[in-house]
């Protein structure tokens, strides 16, 4: 006997239904990860996401087992790949093909395919064009966002009037998009740092990553913090290059220090990058800042466009790590693989908000750039 299991997403029921052999439940072991996560970084996951430290471990195991996955089946599936995610209790990963014939491919890799009726190249195409959208119509809208769950991009603005604004400036099909009234207004946080702080004449941001270029280390931080040529202190070093808005990254050069392969952690501990493979939407993720310190939370969409006051940023990470004022340029990280450095949010750390980091592997591409691992 077989149950049998179908889905729907984005307004398409799958050609194709999963069956599955009825048996006995069986008591396998809790998965364990290859690379444990330090106790901090357990303790803030206990607590920012109301788990048990046993619900934690697995979890960050289900999630590093998901990332590499993902990784493969992008490869795998080529033109057909819509997007991937992790279902609330990270136990699945969820990966989204327009191609009926990928499920064995998928399933193969502990995955669950869910077909859908766009590529993830299509709904970037329609980023693209969003992005390219006059300044006059991007003002108004807060964040625009590829979202894989629902096979769609979603636009949001302080009123619903304006998101429709900016999707017909874009020329964009309508019915690839969906649009929503927003109480989020992302802002920099430029006044105050996270994980290790530097200073730019009176101002404060905080380290990123440690970095080297050739046998020069430095960091990566928020573009926003720094223009190219600008001096830091504490460690004392040089912005080689930086980018606000468009993107929000920037790198500076520290000859003299000594860079580690380090995230502050909760209480001062410390936690080891390992590399900087990219989670999967789904998966939990921890910031490190000066003002609210250690925060986790969850990572909700790649390939999100915020508009800033000082103007629009592509290709962000948005997530539900809360924020404040003071965070700016800190460490994203999931388990040990280094994620991004933050760039701005809304809300805050007693209410609750969401916050965007610009992902770690395009400023190292951009620079030529190593992470310091350990």
């Amino acid at each position: 006997m077989s149950s049998k299991r179908c889905a729907l997403v984005g307004g398409v029921i799958l050609a194709f239904c999963l069956a599955t052999p009825l048996s006995p439940a069986a008591a396998d072991p809790a998965p364990q990860s290859t690379s444990p996560a330090p106790p901090s970084m357990v303790d803030a996951l206990e607590r920012d996401l109301g788990l048990s430290e046993a619900q934690v471990v697995t979890r960050l195991a289900n999630e590093e087992r998901a990332a590499a996955a993902e990784s493969t089946l992008t490869a795998e599936l080529g033109g057909s790949f819509g997007g991937a995610w992790l279902n609330d209790d990270a136990s699945k990963l969820m990966v989204a093909t327009t191609d009926p014939n990928a499920a064995p491919a998928i399933e193969a890799k502990g995955a669950q395919p869910v077909l859908v009726k766009r590529t993830l190249a299509d709904l970037n195409a329609v980023m693209q064009k969003l992005d390219a959208a006059p300044r006059r119509t991007t003002a108004a809208a807060s964040l625009w966002y590829v979202d894989v769950k629902t096979n769609t991009v979603s636009v949001q603005a302080p009123t619903v009037e304006a998101a429709d604004a900016l999707v017909a400036a874009s020329g964009v099909d309508r019915s690839l998009v969906t649009v929503a009234a927003t109480a989020e207004r992302p802002g920099t946080y430029i006044d105050i740092i996270g994980g290790a702080p530097f200073y730019i004449g009176s101002s404060r941001c905080s380290v990123g990553f440690s970095v080297t270029r050739g046998s020069t280390p430095g960091f990566v931080t928020a573009g926003h913090c720094g223009r190219a040529g600008s001096r830091t202190t504490n460690p004392t070093g040089t912005f080689q290059g930086s980018s606000f808005p468009g993107n929000d990254y920037a790198w500076v050069a520290a000859p003299g220090n000594n860079a580690t392969p380090y995230v502050r952690g909760s209480g001062g501990s410390l936690v080891t990058v390992r590399g900087s493979t990219q989670a999967s939407v789904g998966a939990s993720i921890c910031r490190s800042g000066s003002t609210t310190g250690w925060r986790c939370g969850l990572i909700q969409q790649h390939n999100a466009t915020v508009r800033y006051p000082q103007g629009t940023v592509t290709g962000l990470t948005r997530t539900s790590a809360c924020a404040q004022p003071g965070d700016s340029g800190g460490s994203f990280i999931s388990g040990n693989q280094a994620q991004g450095v933050t760039s701005g949010g809304s809300g805050n750390c007693t209410t609750g908000g969401t916050t965007y980091h610009q992902p770690v592997n395009e400023i190292l591409s951009v620079y030529g750039l190593t992470l310091r691992t350990g």
